[in-house]
């Protein structure tokens, strides 16, 4: 019978001589790689490096918050009578709840956080209370924030991100005696589990040099071309900046204008080849279409001059040339994810002041032109924040891929950094293989001068969107590109956010087919319909803002792959003998996925 108290055996010490033991070799375990990072040599550059904004940056946002209360005391004190009050609500419930009584909580977990689905948090009386004690400080904190007078809005952002990852790290959850599922682990297992836990620390520490780096997944099980980035293809043509993989055809024939596409240099391409099954890049190429790919170079100290300019000129555009050069074909369709879309946006831009015409049509994967509603990314972008970071770049001439890696996990830092301290250290487990993690720890490099412009040009300045950025002496001009373009934007998108991606529209001058996939940045766009899982929205009216397009959508179960189909196939010309890559004017220079991608970022 549960009553919905804890039973006697929900917390029991399996061997009390055994857990001793245990607990003795944990000491010394935790002792030595405590003695280890002492002995280690002091490496400042290392300590700078994990840094991904400045901690005065963090005290000066924080103070401003505190200073706007001190300036009112009153408000502060009706702030704090209304936690005490939330506080004696919870105590009463708890209360009630310990006396049998049906008691509903004060405090819930928000849709999607997996940090409470141990069924004591629910039905263990003290588990539950701590975890609404927590919920109702957390929330608490945010409301400081949200109400604080007299501070600006980027200031305001950011310190509700900084409030989110203190209190995300103080998560009762985080701790294992506050925890239920390790503490009710530890004392089945006798405590083996944290000294598995010990040891996955110490490599981790060593992975990182001293430095922290949390494996997320079992990196030995995947080998980029055995299992992962596998659709067979060849390189056929490189320069400093990225290798062109053209993709072997799998039907006879095939439509004549070929398929480019320009992922983000943030993170490696085979995000599109994860596996058979999953791979956007396969599936097109079944459909009868001559798929090309840019996979970036991984830069490094000679990359570091580059800018902007000289990823569209020797990147987007070269590409461009050599597909058209391949196939022998007239225009070419074209794909652009993420910041690879904003690169393609601003190229069109370029080739539609040129009078250029050879891009045929114009896809965007979560792709932003207009940064005024970019999200959580802005946080870590103002003037003061990027002069910090270009200091970081200028003796390499590039940012360490951890840097960016350490950024975006942050975004989400219960699922991505939080959850698996728990699960590797405290649980004592490893990792399971999942090949979208191994992508997500496969880290690029971001050359100095690319990252720079692009920060100050597009997040800071926003001049992409008000056409004033000039890339080559050309003022880039959005409104003149007429292409009819596929926007697909993710609903649930954390890097490139629905409401932003939604505004694409607005600064073309083409018609827009505009899709919302369930889901987001990267579950949103990778979702094949064989898997037939997530949603997505149409609205063929369309609306002039966000809210009554979603009011006036319809919802179609499933991938949105095959709607892209029924609109690139009419804009894909006619059929034509399938192109074998090297058969061309380029030869192949050796098999995909290429040298370039295999390059590891420190």
């Amino acid at each position: 019978m549960n009553d919905g108290k804890t039973t006697q055996t929900d917390f029991r010490l399996a061997d009390p001589a055994q857990f001793a033991r245990n607990m003795a070799k944990v000491f010394e375990q935790a002792a030595q790689i405590a003695r280890n990072l002492a002995e280690t040599p002091p490496n400042p550059q290392a300590a700078f490096e994990s840094q991904v904004t400045p901690a005065e940056q963090v005290m000066k946002t924080l103070g401003a918050v505190a200073q706007s209360y001190a300036s009112d005391p009153q408000k502060l004190m009706d702030a704090q009578m209304k936690l005490w009050a939330s506080y004696g609500e919870l105590w009463q419930s708890a209360w009630r709840k310990a006396l049998g009584e049906e008691v509903g909580p004060v405090a819930a977990p928000e849709r999607g956080d997996k940090r409470f689905t141990d069924k004591d948090w629910q039905q263990n009386t003290v588990f539950d209370f701590l975890k609404q004690f927590y919920l109702l400080s957390a929330r608490w904190a945010g409301d400081l924030v949200k109400d604080a007078d007299g501070i600006d809005d980027h200031t305001r952002h950011k310190a509700r991100f900084y409030v989110d990852q203190i209190t995300n790290a103080v998560s009762p959850s985080n701790f294992a005696l506050t925890n239920p599922e390790v503490l009710r682990t530890t004392l089945a297992r006798n405590g083996a589990n944290l000294i598995e836990g010990l040891k996955n620390l110490e490599a981790d520490l060593k992975a990182g040099r001293g430095r922290l780096r949390i494996k997320q997944t079992d990196l030995s099980a995947f080998e980029l071309g055995k299992n992962v980035a596998t659709t067979p293809g060849k390189v056929v043509f490189q320069n400093d900046t990225f290798q062109l993989i053209q993709y072997s055809p799998t039907t006879e024939r095939v439509s004549e204008i070929p398929l480019l596409i320009v992922p983000p240099w943030i993170n490696k391409y085979y995000i599109l080849d994860l596996n058979p099954k999953k791979s956007f890049v396969r599936w097109a190429t079944e459909q009868g279409l001559t798929v090309f790919v840019v996979s970036w170079v991984n830069p490094d100290e000679k990359h570091g001059h580059k800018t902007f300019a000289d990823y569209m000129r020797d990147g987007f555009l070269t590409a461009l040339d050599k597909t058209l050069e391949a196939t022998a074909a007239p225009k070419a369709n074209v794909i652009g994810y993420c910041v690879g879309g904003s690169l393609v946006a601003a190229s069109l831009g370029y080739l539609a002041a040129k009078g250029d015409d050879r891009v045929n049509s114009v896809t965007f994967f979560t792709t932003q032109v207009d940064f005024e509603k970019a999200g959580d990314l802005k946080v870590f972008v103002d003037t003061e924040q990027i002069e910090w970071a270009e200091g970081r770049m200028k003796d390499k001439g590039y940012l360490a891929g951890r840097h960016v890696a350490d950024a975006f996990n942050m975004l989400r830092s219960n699922d991505l950094i939080w959850s698996y301290v728990v699960n590797n250290y405290m649980l004592g487990k490893e990792p399971m293989p999942f090949d979208l993690l191994y992508w997500n720890s496969d880290s690029t490099r971001m050359p100095a001068g690319v990252h720079s412009q692009y920060l100050r040009e597009c997040y800071l300045n926003n001049r992409l969107a008000h056409a004033q950025m000039t890339l080559d002496g050309v003022r880039i001009d959005l409104k003149k590109v007429k292409l009819p373009i596929y926007n697909l934007a993710a609903r649930e998108d954390h890097i490139a956010p629905l409401a932003s991606v939604f505004r694409l529209a607005e600064n073309f001058g083409g018609e827009t087919r505009m899709v919302v996939s369930g889901s987001g940045h990267i579950a949103g766009v990778v979702n094949p319909p064989e898997a037939q899982k997530y949603q997505y929205w149409t609205n063929e009216k369309g609306a002039s803002t966000l809210e009554d397009w979603l009011k006036g959508a319809t919802e179609h179960p499933g991938s949105w792959w095959p709607d892209w189909l029924a609109w690139i196939t009419p804009r894909s010309g006619k059929k034509v003998k399938a192109r074998v890559p090297g058969s061309g004017k380029l030869p192949a220079l050796e098999d995909a996925p290429g040298s370039y991608v295999l390059v590891k970022a420190e």
